[in-house]
Formats: C-alpha cells, sequence, structure tokens
C-alpha cells in the first residue's frame, strides 16, 4: 500500500479511530466494572490483601501498583519517544503497548486473591500498556494533519473515544445486569475484561493499517539518542526559568492535578467502599451509572468552562473551577447515600472535563514563540504524571494508615487550595 499524504480524510480519520480503539480501556477497566469487581472479591468487613510481604488495604495496594506504573511510565516514555523518533519505528512502539495492554485486559479474567501477583501483573500490563501507546499516538499528530487540522482531528478522536467506550459499556453493563446472583455476576465482569481486550486490539488494526512506521529510518540507537528526550526536558525546564507566567502556570498545574487525577482513578473504589448501598446489586448498577453520568456531564461541562474562559479570561476560571473541586471534596466527606454520591458524580463531570482542557489549552496559549513544541508538551504530560503519582501514593498511604477513604479526600482540599493560591500569582502579561 503507497503511504497516504500528511492531512488526507483517510489518514485522520485512520488517526483518530485509535481512540475508539483504546478508550473503552479507560472507561470499563480504569473506571467501573474492574473497580467494582475488584472490590467485590473481598467478602468480609475487613478487605485485607496480603503482598510484597505486607497487609495492605484493598483500596490502598491498587492505588500503590496505580501509582508505581504511573512512575514506570513517566521515566521511559521521554526515553522510548526518543528512540522511535529517531530510528523511525513509532509504529512498531505504538503496535507494542496495543499488544501489551490487550493482553493485560484479557489476563484480567483469571484475576484471582489467591495468585495476587500474576493478577497484579495484568492489572499492570494493562494500565502501561494504554499509556505507554498513547504517548507513541499523541506524537502522530503533528506528522500526519496540518497546524489547521489539528485541533478538529484531535476533538473527532475524543467524540469516536467516548462513543466506542460508552457502547461497550452498556453491553457489558447488559451483560452483568442479566445475572441474577452476584457469582454469575463476577463471571460476566470476567467477560467484560477479555471483550475489552479483543475491542482494542482489533479495531487498532484499522489505524495501524493506514499509520506510517515513522517520520526517519535507517538510523541505530546510540547511549546519545536513547537519553536524547531526557535532555530535551532538561532544555525545557532551563527555558521555563526565565518565562515567569509559564512557570507559575506549570506550578499550578502540577499541584491541582495531583489531587484531580486522583479523584478520577480513585472515585469508583470510594463509592464501592464508603457509600451506604442497600445491595450488592444496587452497588453494581449505581456505580456504572454514576460513570456513565460523569462521562455525560464531562462534555456540558467542557463547553460551559469554554465559555466562561472566553468570557472571564483562563486564570479565573480556574480558579472557580477549583473552589468547586474544593466543596466537591468537603461534600464527599461526608456523602453516605446513593443520591449523595449521584449528586457528586454529577459535580465531577461538571469540572472533570472543563479543568483538564482548559488547564492544556492554557498551557498552549502561554508558550513562548518556538517551534519545539513537542518538547513543551512532553514535559508537561511528564509533570502531570509525577503529580499522578505523588497524590496516589499520599492518597493510598492516607487511606492505609487511617482505614478510610474519607479522610484522603478530604486531605485533598490542601491540593486545590494550593492549586487557587499559585494561580493568583500567574502574571497577566508574559514576564521574561
Amino acid at each position: 500500500m503507497s503511504r497516504l499524504e500528511k492531512g488526507s480524510k483517510k489518514l485522520l480519520n485512520a488517526w483518530a479511530f485509535y481512540d475508539w480503539a483504546n478508550s473503552v480501556y479507560t472507561l470499563t477497566i480504569a473506571s467501573s466494572i474492574f473497580p467494582i469487581f475488584y472490590s467485590a472479591l473481598f467478602l468480609s468487613e475487613i478487605k485485607v490483601v496480603s503482598a510484597f510481604g505486607f497487609n495492605f488495604k484493598s483500596t490502598a495496594l491498587i492505588t500503590f501498583v496505580t501509582a508505581f506504573t504511573f512512575l514506570v511510565v513517566t521515566f521511559t516514555s521521554p526515553i522510548l519517544s526518543g528512540i522511535a523518533d529517531y530510528v523511525g519505528n513509532k509504529k512498531n512502539f505504538m503496535k507494542f503497548f496495543c499488544y501489551l495492554g490487550g493482553a493485560g485486559c484479557i489476563g484480567l479474567y483469571w484475576f484471582d486473591l489467591n495468585h495476587i501477583y500474576i493478577s497484579i501483573l495484568f492489572y499492570f500490563m494493562g494500565l502501561i500498556g494504554y499509556w505507554g501507546s498513547l504517548v507513541f499516538y499523541n506524537s502522530y499528530l503533528p506528522d500526519i494533519a496540518f497546524p489547521e487540522q489539528q485541533d478538529s482531528v484531535s476533538a473527532k478522536g475524543f467524540s469516536l473515544g467516548y462513543i466506542g467506550s460508552v457502547i461497550l459499556l452498556i453491553i457489558n453493563l447488559v451483560m452483568v445486569m442479566s445475572q441474577d446472583d452476584g457469582e454469575s455476576k463476577m463471571k460476566m465482569m470476567r467477560y467484560s475484561f477479555i471483550t475489552v481486550g479483543i475491542w482494542w486490539i482489533l479495531f487498532s488494526q484499522y489505524s495501524f493499517y493506514f499509520l506510517p512506521k515513522g517520520t526517519s529510518a535507517g538510523h541505530k540507537v546510540t547511549k546519545d539518542v536513547v537519553f536524547n528526550g531526557i535532555r530535551e526536558l532538561r532544555q525545557v525546564w532551563k527555558q521555563l526559568k526565565k518565562n515567569l507566567r509559564l512557570k507559575r502556570f506549570l506550578y499550578a498545574f502540577f499541584v491541582f492535578s495531583m489531587a484531580v487525577q486522583t479523584i478520577m482513578l480513585v472515585a469508583v473504589y470510594f463509592g464501592e467502599e464508603e457509600i451506604a448501598w442497600s445491595s450488592n446489586s444496587e452497588k453494581t448498577t449505581g456505580l456504572i451509572i454514576s460513570i456513565l453520568v460523569i462521562q455525560l456531564v464531562a462534555i456540558v461541562g467542557a463547553v460551559l468552562t469554554s465559555r466562561a474562559s472566553e468570557k472571564f479570561g483562563n486564570i479565573k476560571t480556574l480558579i472557580a473551577v477549583n473552589f468547586v473541586w474544593m466543596f466537591m471534596c468537603f461534600y464527599a466527606y461526608f456523602m453516605i447515600t446513593p443520591i449523595q454520591f449521584y449528586i457528586a458524580a454529577s459535580l465531577v463531570g461538571l469540572v472533570m472535563g472543563g479543568i483538564q482542557s482548559l488547564a492544556r489549552s492554557t498551557y498552549s496559549k502561554f508558550l513562548p514563540e518556538t517551534e519545539d513544541t513537542t518538547s513543551y508538551f512532553s514535559f508537561y504530560d511528564v509533570a502531570e504524571k509525577i503529580g499522578i503519582v505523588i497524590g496516589m501514593v499520599i492518597f493510598a498511604l492516607i487511606d492505609q494508615i487511617t482505614g478510610t477513604m474519607r479522610n484522603g479526600i478530604l486531605f485533598l482540599v490542601l491540593f486545590f487550595l494550593g492549586g487557587i493560591i499559585l494561580l493568583f500569582r500567574v502574571p497577566k502579561e508574559q514576564t521574561i
């Protein structure tokens, strides 16, 4: 097959379609079915699991593993993306992580507390496969689309991902709710993990068929190439020190993003453990419906946030959104009933999409005149992932020590408060 021209409709559609393929992981595995399944494995009131020579609270263990995975991605992605760009085999790297993640999802079918290490390995494979493939997927954008096309094709990918993931989640929900007893529901949850892995690997083939191998070829990997990505990040940090507005905004983003990402990753575990559901059936249905509510409201929230930023400015809007997140944390600490949880889910959805999209666009607006935007956004992504690691570890420690996730949620108020204070310090004009 001849290589498609940059900017061609077929090439842009092929790139965007990978969102359809991989977004099922974030919705079914990371956000809904797996957290419910994992929590249901613990039948006793005391949810403790032995691993690595320690007795962990169940939610603390999965949070620690998630944090460790993000730590691995944080340090390997700049190195791997640098190698892939240099030797021109970006697609092979993307394929590797896609298949690794898909295999990990399928492997979750056999997740069992009696074989905790291999079970955690499958969970690790899925998580690192998703985020690892995303590094190379995102880096394709300037290769396949012209600057004036990038916003629209990126939005198209987001839309396809949302539609595909919701379709599969509804199918999985029907599978689970078609069963009457708990054991049969658990079996259907295990089958849903297989559907995610197959969906991810199968639909990614369309993208892999049309995407180019890479932008260069024939180069050998040397020590300099391996560490080139890290050197680029160091150069960005040196440039950031000269740009006061961008530097202060990045500090603020780093702090409030810790809390945002942590809440998004632990929300379902919190709902399963801390909310007084009347039955296991109501719990399963309620948690999955809450995830769907978050997804739907997030679209509205992103639009409202965008309009607010046009009227009041990015920084003022971000400050207001952080105040809403603070209120949500206080509210979550006291909520007990399913109705209260649904209200919290609506609040999270309202500010989740808005704060993420607005933070990224604000960072983009504050960038200096440069053609090397890839390095700046690589630095942004690394900062976000380091924030996730720190936030998840702190949350897990509080959960492990105090025995309740409520204290961890309440502690996150400090991160939002710190983010607000730092946002107030961002200059209105660029200062060198």
